[in-house]
């Protein structure tokens, strides 16, 4: 290779290690070229690419990049994905790891994620992880909850003072409507006195009905002993002249 085209690589290199969001750093040697084609297809899916450079043009585009933890891993043959920005570091991360699992050639190294050295292991944990979505929804769900709870905390006076507001209100319709009912209610109270006072007034009047046909015999007893005496008084006089009549 000429050095106008090394030096382009690294330029490349180098370009490739500053925009990179995480890289892998796997040693591919045994795999045949169909298996890398393989993974090179499933990793540009994930939003990576899988490059297999020279470990000194590597080394020298690193240090030009200041990406010194990919330093320690430059040894053997080397391959390494490298994760754009809109990639899934997850995802190429479990490619990675069933590659490894499934060819049992694969090894992987470690690599840099967010400017952090990580290991092999690390790797293997990065892809158990739920996939990016789902991190993102549980993510955002650890946010909001505390953010739900102070709402709820600040609410609750406010909620208390509304219920406290509803009750004195409903208590309020309720004496309005008794005091709309009262007039209703007095109504037949009205009605009754008048009809408890015109009993009154009927059984007033039965009993002087009453007293007047108790006096009334009195009085037609009182004229007969008139009648009487005036009949006996009109005899007594006859009955004298009968007796004086023989002696003359």
């Amino acid at each position: 290779m000429q050095k106008a085209e090394k030096e382009k690589v690294i330029a490349e290199l180098t370009d490739r290690l500053k925009s990179a969001d995480a890289l892998i750093v796997a040693d591919y040697r045994g795999l045949t070229n169909s298996q890398l084609a393989s993974l090179r297809v499933e990793l540009l899916n994930h939003g990576a690419k899988l490059s297999v450079v020279k470990n000194t043009l590597t080394r020298r585009a690193a240090e030009a990049a200041g990406a010194d933890a990919l330093l320690a891993l430059l040894e053997g043959p080397t391959a390494i994905a490298f994760v754009e920005a809109d990639g899934n570091p997850v995802a190429v991360a479990k490619a990675l790891t069933d590659a490894a699992r499934d060819t049992k050639i694969l090894t992987l190294r470690g690599g840099v994620l967010s400017g952090n050295p990580i290991s092999g292991s690390d790797i293997e944990s990065l892809a158990k992880l739920p996939p990016l979505d789902v991190l993102k929804a549980q993510l955002v769900g650890v946010i909001v909850a505390p953010l739900s709870q102070l709402v709820a905390v600040l609410n609750a006076p406010l909620q208390n003072l509304v219920g406290l507001i509803d009750a004195r209100i409903t208590q309020l319709g309720g004496v309005d409507a008794a005091a709309d009912e009262s007039p209703a209610a007095e109504a037949p109270a009205e009605e009754v006195v008048a009809e408890v006072a015109v009993a009154e007034e009927a059984v007033a009047g039965d009993a002087a009905a009453a007293e007047v046909a108790a006096k009334e015999p009195a009085a037609e007893t009182v004229a007969e002993a008139s009648t009487d005496d005036v009949a006996e008084a009109a005899d007594e006089p006859a009955a004298e002249a009968e007796t004086e009549t023989p002696e003359a």
